[in-house]
């Protein structure tokens, strides 16, 4: 078994708008708890994974290094970046924080490929930099056309149906699958091989089928994960997206940690019916909200947030009224 080491990266605020983010609940329910500046924006960060492996990989002659997720990045224009309250951190900037050559992430796994996700796939270009991608004028995110790749020599792990999805910009937002995240990464990596992996995850319930509010899956979630690198799996959590995806690894500790996606980005997300009106299936998300915070507590992970703007570490629990409490690891 490959075990982990990992860290949290934290790659910079971002600010969007409370109504958007807590969707069919009023805002005199939500502003209990989560404050709102007078935009009506609440505050929450991009949070990356930075996974090395505990042993040496022969190969390499160092550990291997995985990161996962990467943040909206620095390609919006200043009217954009002011809108999202971004702070100019990125994930590039915290990996190289944390002593890691960005050159030396031998692979990235996206939840989904929304911008504040995979927007930090790329960067743009430098002084005296030759652009590994040039985008069309309706190509860019922002004011950058001439962009390099931030992590050049890492496969990048997604799942098709969000692929196809996010080409296709099949989304409830018009502009949060951007050309310039994407189209990059049919860039081959160095030696030749495909840079963009992509998996196909069995779904949680079968094709077509709508289940009750409360039903689980009839498969275990074990057995609907894929390997993605030895000690890495991931797995589907519709609802935000058709194809959003967890990804679950093996720590040195002897637990599991799950990356936890955008079917619940904060702690104040833990209501069944807390879901974002950004969702393509906000009834999907509130199944699957149900059965993954079961599989948590069944499973004893450890979840990690992707939005969570305080500590994002939290252990799931049932309660006797028939549903879960968040605790912070001890």
């Amino acid at each position: 078994m490959t075990l982990w080491n990992w860290q949290i990266l934290r790659a910079g605020r971002l600010l969007l708008d409370g109504g958007g983010m807590f969707g069919i609940i009023p805002k005199v329910v939500w502003t209990r708890t989560v404050p709102c500046d007078d935009r009506n924006r609440i505050e929450m960060h991009h949070n990356c994974l930075l996974l090395e492996s505990a042993d040496p990989d022969p190969a390499l002659g160092r550990p291997r290094r995985v990161l996962i997720e990467t943040g909206t990045g620095d390609k919006l224009d200043p009217k954009m970046s002011a809108i999202y309250g971004l702070d100019g951190r990125t994930c590039e900037l915290a990996v190289l924080d944390a002593g890691v050559d960005p050159a030396e992430i031998d692979l990235v796994v996206v939840t989904h490929l929304h911008f504040d996700h995979a927007g930090g796939l790329t960067r743009r270009c430098r002084t005296a930099e030759t652009p590994d991608w040039t985008a069309a004028p309706n190509q860019a995110s922002g004011d950058a056309t001439d962009l390099k790749l931030c992590f050049p020599n890492a496969e990048v792990v997604a799942q098709r149906r969000e692929w196809h999805d996010a080409i296709a910009n099949d989304a409830v937002m018009t502009r949060t699958y951007y050309r310039d995240h994407l189209l990059p990464l049919e860039i081959p990596l160095h030696d030749g091989r495909p840079r963009l992996c992509l998996v196909d995850s069995p779904p949680p319930f079968p094709p077509g089928y709508t289940p009750h509010r409360d039903e689980r899956p009839a498969t275990p979630v074990t057995d609907r994960m894929t390997e993605v690198t030895p000690g890495i799996r991931v797995f589907l959590t519709p609802g935000h997206t058709w194809g959003q995806q967890a990804v679950i690894f093996d720590a040195p500790d002897g637990h599991s940690a799950v990356f936890t996606p955008d079917v619940m980005p904060t702690h104040h997300h833990l209501g069944q019916a807390f879901s974002l009106s950004y969702d393509v299936e906000p009834y999907t998300s509130m199944v699957t909200k149900r059965w993954f915070l079961a599989e948590a507590a069944d499973r004893d992970w450890l979840l990690v947030l992707d939005h969570e703007p305080a500590d994002p570490r939290y252990r799931v629990r049932r309660t006797e009224r028939g549903w879960f409490e968040l605790d912070p690891p001890v």
